[in-house]
Order: structure tokens, then C-alpha cells, then sequence
């Protein structure tokens, strides 16, 4: 049975930092180079962004911070590190194939923190690589919070494990320095709750909020999210920043109250809850019938219609071939250009197929057309199904090929 924790004699949260650089470093080069070369050679900045909170109380200190990297490839960032308090960890490779001992160090130092008398509190670890879900269980199993910072596509058994995930778009935020307040991490299925003087601010004075209850009060049923959050961004541009200090738009456009609600399930949906409720809104099988569904619950691949995702493909292309911008704003345009054409998505959604496509090892050139990102992506789609042990016959594989390309491969 764990004893509870002793008291501290300084406020804040005891908490401790592992930071697997090369996982982070490659995962943020291939959302935002610019993000990734301050997450490297600026690491006192956003340990603090993450370490504030809102009260004395609520802040955390970092009892522990280590950083693991491969001196072989990233020696260059090891003095960043140290002059920022890090303990600098060096993990070269071991084996022909350039495996690291990160893996093995990271979870040797974590359990002699959890099992230490020092009393560690919340647990941070910076990193994509599901092979710590195990790790995360065993901070879980004693009563420890668990705090994951993604940067990069996570696995939904990891992501589920752990108590708070900062996303990669968060993540992003606080090291370009967009974010409206200290990103504080969010637990996964729900929504982060800012502070009473932001709610009022926001319901009060934003021409978003106006035009959201103009907008889902006149429709005639459930509204999609991405087409809420478009009106939004056009009435009060303001709210690209940060949602209002909200962070999120789910949980900026559930503080509106006014009998708007809102959901996030099938991408999110907003309605006008004295005309409609949650069981308004489309059955999931009209959007998503048959082996579809089996992939997007599996793998995390978004839930889209083919016609969605050939909507994104013809999207990316044209802005790749007017200027191609880093894919910070190259998501934030597709996903606007998307709910303009009538085929509304997700931010998140758009971010998750660029990512794919960089995993893929394809080039986001001016050059690139529609059919070869659907192209590119389709078989990202299908490596997943691959390694998720997902079993398909001839008929099912043409229906995922399909879906996934949204048509583009039988033009």
C-alpha cells in the first residue's frame, strides 16, 4: 500500500522532467522547424511556461530535470541544456542500426524519482514514443499525475495512460511565443477551464461570440465545429492567438453558455440546445460505414469523409503552389479554405495528415498535386493499419485505399 506523500516545505507542485530530445526535436522539425530549433537552444523558456501556474499554490517546481539526447548527432544543443539547469543525459547509439539507450536510461532514472523520499507529484514526459505506456501505468498505479508533451502523432492507448497531454499545436504555441497565457496541460476528452475574469471578458465584449449565436441560434439543426470556429476567426481574427486565453476552441466556445452547447465527438459539433440536444447530431455510421470506422478507431487517423479528405489533398496543393508556408499556417489556411468549399474539418485533422505525409517523406513543394498527396498519405494510412495488426481482404483494402485518398487514386 503507498503511504501518502509528506508535505513540502516550499509551495508548489514537486514535479519532474524527462525529456527525450531526439523523439521531440524530430517530431517538432517535421510541424515547424522554426519551433523546433527553440525547443533546442531555448529550453529555460518554455520549462517556465510549463512550470507557471495560476496561483503560488498551483505552481509547479521541477525537482528533476533531465534530458536526454545522442551526443553523436545533437552535441551542439548539450551546453543549452546545462546553462538552463537540465541534467544532460548522453544516449549514443549502441547498436548498427542507430538505436539510442535512451529508453532504458529515461525509465531508470523515472523509477528511482517515484520511488524516491523526495515525494514526486506529477511526472512530465517529453516524448511521442508509445514504448513509454508501460512507464506512464506505473506512475499511474502509484498515484502519480502523468503529464505527456506530444510532439508529434501519439498513440491513443499512450495518450489515454496519461492524466494530461499537452498537444503538439500547444506545445508549438508556447515556443514561438503565440500563446495568450502559460499552456497548461489538458487532460484527454475534456477542456480546459481559464480563469472567471477571461470567461466574462469574452462573453461580454468578443464579436465572435456575437456572431456564434447569430449563426447556430438561425441553423437548422447540430453545426459542425470547424464552421463555428470559422465565423468565430472571421468576426474576431483576435481569437487565433489563443481562443480568448481559452487555448481551445471546444472549451472557448462552451464557456459562450446562452444554451450553446457543444460536443466533441464525430470533430466536434455545436447546436442551439433549446431546439436541439446530443441526440440531433448524424449517426456515425452515415459519415463513417464499414472498414473506415475500423481504421479511425484503431489508429487515430481523423474521422473524414472521403470527400473530406479529397478537400484537404486539393487544398494543400493549390496553397503549396502559390507559396509554400510552414506547416504551422499551411493548417490553419487548408482547414479555412476546407469549411469555405463546404467540406468543414478540424484543425487538428489537417495537422494530423501533414504530419503523416512528413513520415511519409514527402516534400510539402510548390510542385506537389492532389493526387500525389492523397497518394502519400494513403500508404502512411496504410503502414498504420499494418502495424496496428489491422486485417483487411482485397475488397476492404480498395475501400481503405479509397476512403483514405478520397477518390483521387481512381482519377
Amino acid at each position: 500500500m503507498n503511504e501518502a506523500l509528506p508535505p513540502t516545505r516550499r509551495p508548489g507542485i514537486r514535479a519532474a522532467m524527462f525529456v527525450d530530445f531526439d523523439n521531440v526535436f524530430t517530431g517538432l522539425q517535421a510541424i515547424d522547424p522554426e519551433a523546433a530549433k527553440r525547443f533546442a537552444e531555448d529550453p529555460k523558456h518554455w520549462a517556465e511556461a510549463l512550470s507557471a501556474g495560476d496561483s503560488g499554490k498551483s505552481a509547479r517546481r521541477f525537482l528533476i530535470r533531465n534530458c536526454y539526447l545522442n551526443p553523436t548527432v545533437y552535441s551542439k544543443y548539450r551546453t543549452y541544456w546545462t546553462r538552463a539547469g537540465f541534467r544532460v543525459i548522453d544516449c549514443p547509439s549502441l547498436t548498427q542500426r542507430g538505436k539510442s539507450s535512451t529508453d532504458i536510461n529515461l525509465v531508470l532514472d523515472a523509477m528511482d524519482a517515484l520511488s524516491g523520499s523526495v515525494g514526486i507529484e506529477e511526472f512530465f514526459l517529453a516524448s511521442a514514443d508509445a514504448d513509454f505506456t508501460s512507464l506512464i501505468q506505473r506512475f499511474r498505479a502509484a498515484d502519480r499525475m502523468t503529464t505527456v508533451i506530444a510532439a508529434g502523432a501519439v498513440a491513443f492507448a499512450y495518450r489515454e495512460m496519461a492524466d494530461h497531454v499537452v498537444e503538439s499545436h500547444d506545445f508549438v504555441a508556447i515556443l514561438n511565443g503565440t500563446a495568450g497565457e502559460p499552456i497548461h496541460a489538458v487532460a484527454p476528452g475534456t477542456q480546459r477551464q481559464a480563469p472567471a475574469a477571461s470567461k466574462t471578458k469574452t462573453k461580454a465584449a468578443s464579436p465572435g461570440v456575437r456572431d456564434v449565436l447569430e449563426f447556430v441560434r438561425a441553423a437548422p439543426g447540430p453545426v459542425v465545429g470547424a464552421m463555428v470556429a470559422h465565423r468565430a476567426l472571421a468576426a474576431d481574427p483576435s481569437l487565433k492567438t489563443d481562443w480568448g486565453g481559452f487555448g481551445r476552441f471546444g472549451t472557448w466556445v462552451s464557456q459562450i453558455g446562452k444554451d450553446i452547447e457543444y460536443s466533441s465527438v464525430q470533430g466536434g459539433w455545436v447546436w442551439d440546445a433549446k431546439r436541439f440536444s446530443l441526440e440531433d447530431l448524424p449517426a456515425p455510421a452515415d459519415k463513417q460505414p464499414g472498414v473506415e470506422e475500423q481504421v479511425t478507431r484503431v489508429t487515430d487517423v481523423p474521422a473524414l469523409s472521403a470527400a473530406q479528405f479529397r478537400q484537404i489533398f486539393q487544398s494543400m496543393a493549390a496553397r503549396l503552389g502559390e507559396h509554400p508556408a510552414n506547416r504551422t499556417e499551411l493548417s490553419r489556411q487548408v482547414r479555412d479554405d476546407c469549411v469555405s468549399a463546404g467540406e468543414p474539418v478540424s484543425r487538428n485533422a489537417v495537422s494530423f495528415v501533414l504530419q503523416g505525409l512528413s513520415y511519409a517523406g514527402f516534400p510539402l513543394s510548390d510542385e506537389a498535386t492532389s493526387a500525389q498527396l492523397a497518394i502519400a498519405w494513403t500508404r502512411y494510412v496504410e503502414e498504420l493499419c499494418r502495424v496496428a495488426l489491422l486485417e483487411f481482404d482485397a475488397a476492404e483494402q480498395l475501400a481503405v485505399r479509397r476512403w483514405a485518398s478520397g477518390g483521387l487514386l481512381d482519377t
